[in-house]
């Protein structure tokens, strides 16, 4: 008899004991899950991403929202339009008026007084040169002496410069006046009014001052992601982007972008080589030109917010978990030749988005 045998035989009790069911089912769950984790771990695959947020915008500035302001100073005298009223290119927004109301009779009359010196300076200016021609016939037969000549040559150029000092008025008299003829300002393009300041006419704008807000009509949506600094070096032109925007129902999956719902697909067109004042770096983001189209308006609007993971290489979940643990840039296993980059170009001016 054994050792071991002997004290099972000492102690009956303890021989008597044998291991529940459940607890045997619960080591064997437990190893499987191990196992099961361990190779999940080792072999899954997961997509890493550059997680950045941002908002839609465009790449032509004149599709951005703007500012309509005061040509000409004066005060506000009627306005046309009312706040998210839909407006079309040259419809009138509002009238700005002089606060001298009888300027524009006051500026004809000007222009005309300054129409007869300039005749009269003319007219002043023939009658000096026939003097000239005279004077130049007598000294060279010897009747005039050459300063008499001189001072005919002199009168002609001071008839000359005043001239030109009449016509320099009357050119800034059509200037005002064609700057009063831009009191009522109008749309520069299609598109939508957004705010409009409260003025009335006790009030004076002066020119340059803002007086409505305007957004065109949008044409060609991007998207600007702001993305930390220590993924901007692997985020090519060209990276794929999966996008999801601000009211926009979706599921996304950053490690496995196949299973994710309601996203859309984006292409990197430009990455700026300096930080935005938040510290983090900017991403242009182009539609997919071989994915479905993004959703078009109300459904997304300027300015919206929008959360995008441009997609990078493919590694196992383990070496993920392990990356972030450690707080590691992403990593890089191919080149760019080979990592599935693809031509990112920027719409024509004036294409509508799908």
């Amino acid at each position: 008899m054994s050792l071991l045998e002997e004290d099972y035989a000492r102690f009956p009790t303890l021989s008597g004991i044998r291991v529940p069911g459940i607890g045997r089912a619960v080591a064997i769950m437990l190893v499987a899950t191990l196992v099961i984790v361990s190779a999940f771990l080792a072999f899954a695959p997961w997509v890493q991403t550059a997680y950045g947020e941002g908002r839609i915008t465009t790449l032509d500035p004149a599709d951005r929202v703007q500012n309509i302001s005061a040509l000409v100073p004066g005060r506000v005298e009627e306005w046309y339009v009312r706040e998210g009223e839909q407006v079309e290119a040259g419809d009138p927004i509002v009238r700005v008026v002089d606060t001298d109301p009888d300027i524009l009779d006051r500026l004809e009359a000007e222009r005309s007084q300054t129409e007869a010196e300039i005749r009269a300076a003319e007219q002043a200016v023939r009658i000096a040169q026939l003097d000239v021609g005279r004077q130049r016939t007598l000294v060279a037969e010897g009747l005039a002496a050459p300063r008499d000549l001189e001072a005919a040559q002199i009168r002609v150029a001071d008839l000359e410069a005043k001239v030109a000092q009449a016509r320099a008025k009357l050119q800034g008299i059509d200037t005002r006046i064609n700057r009063l003829a831009l009191q009522v300002v109008v749309a520069p393009r299609d598109g939508r009014i957004l705010q409009i300041r409260a003025l009335d006419q006790a009030t004076l704008v002066k020119e340059g001052d803002v007086l409505a807000t305007f957004a065109p009509r949008q044409s060609q949506p991007v998207v600007e992601l702001f993305v930390q600094g220590v993924d901007v070096p692997l985020v090519e032109a060209g990276r794929r982007v999966r996008l999801q925007f601000e009211g926009w129902p979706a599921v996304q999956f950053s490690g496995w972008p196949s299973i994710a719902r309601g996203v859309f697909d984006g292409v990197v067109y430009a990455t700026d080589d300096a930080a935005s004042p938040n510290g983090l770096y900017r991403v242009l983001v182009l539609p997919a030109a071989d994915r479905p189209p993004w959703p078009q308006e109300p459904a997304i609007r300027l300015g919206g917010q929008v959360r995008g993971w441009v997609l990078m290489e493919t590694v196992t979940v383990g070496f993920e978990l392990w990356r972030q643990l450690n707080r590691f840039p992403l990593q890089v296993t191919r080149s760019v030749s080979e990592g599935g980059l693809i031509p990112a170009e920027a719409p024509a001016k004036g294409s509508e988005g799908a």
